[in-house]
């Protein structure tokens, strides 16, 4: 059987579904509690062959105060070896909120070097509205033994320190993936020991602007539009949100629309709201 090579940072479920049982394809649930939502519906189905891609525990630094943080490589690659992942495999991440969380183990997949992967467009919600199967949730904890590579990329990472030095730079711009209420700190953050506002010179641009009502992202001219009316042309962009989840929708959006691979603000505003001595705008 002729190996997969993605061509696109997403596929469609009429993608999936036609090659759900090659042999190179392992589907990952990246699915998390959405963090303004007051409470989590439990999910009892799946995507076929689906293996839980655990953000919050398996891959997110565990002995960083700031949630979902970077894992290191060696702790990525030690967990994707358990979930039976290889250098060779083709991956295809959803969530079950649409684009939510999906996009985060996309971007740690491209950071730590592995780029035949993919975001299921529209996730399970719009794989079920289009009438593909789904099994029930398997909760397996033994995979056969692989072997996983990771070639880390610093470039695609900010930190702090990075974004102090950046936010005086005319050639970057930090694009802030959170409503604009909590953008401009007249909306409460979902972290009580948060400041509002914003990163000086940053630009505001919700997540929810690049996706459709169905839970899929905008069409490509549509995405391109929307990038090119920002002032960010010839710009290096720097994608921050509340907690480095959201950031990486707005930033497969920006892959989308044509523009260069940007960089994530690992520690976004669950680390910068916090923080005593650095600028804050509202």
């Amino acid at each position: 059987m002729k190996k997969i090579t993605l061509s696109s940072p997403i596929v469609s479920a009429a993608w999936l579904a036609e090659h759900l049982d090659h042999p190179d394809i392992i589907i990952l649930d990246a699915s998390i509690k959405k963090v303004t939502a007051s409470d989590h519906v439990s999910v009892t189905s799946q995507i076929k062959n689906a293996r839980f891609f655990d953000i919050k525990n398996t891959f997110s630094d565990k002995t960083n105060s700031i949630p979902n943080m970077l894992p290191t490589p060696e702790v990525f690659a030690k967990g994707c070896e358990e979930l039976g992942i290889s250098s060779d495999h083709t991956i295809i991440i959803y969530d079950t909120l649409g684009i939510y969380s999906s996009p985060r183990a996309w971007w740690m997949f491209k950071t730590m070097g592995h780029e035949n992967v993919a975001v299921l467009d529209g996730g399970l919600p719009v794989w079920v509205k289009s009438g593909y199967p789904t099994t029930s949730v398997e909760k397996r904890s033994h995979f056969s033994t692989t072997h996983f590579k990771t070639s880390f990329r610093p470039e695609h990472v900010a930190s702090v320190t990075d974004i102090m030095n950046s936010i005086h730079h005319t050639d970057n711009c930090i694009l802030d993936a959170r409503s604009k209420g909590r953008f401009e700190a007249t909306a409460p953050e979902p972290r009580a020991d948060l400041k509002g506002g914003h990163i000086p010179n940053s630009i505001s641009l919700p997540y929810t602007s690049v996706l459709s009502d169905d839970g899929t992202i905008l069409p490509t001219a549509q995405l391109q539009s929307l990038f090119n009316s920002l002032p960010i042309a010839n710009k290096k962009l720097i994608f921050s949100c509340g907690s480095g989840i959201t950031a990486c929708i707005i930033l497969l959006a920006s892959q989308l629309a044509g523009y260069p691979m940007g960089v994530i603000y690992d520690g976004s505003w669950s680390e910068w709201g916090q923080l005593p001595n650095v600028p804050i705008t509202s």
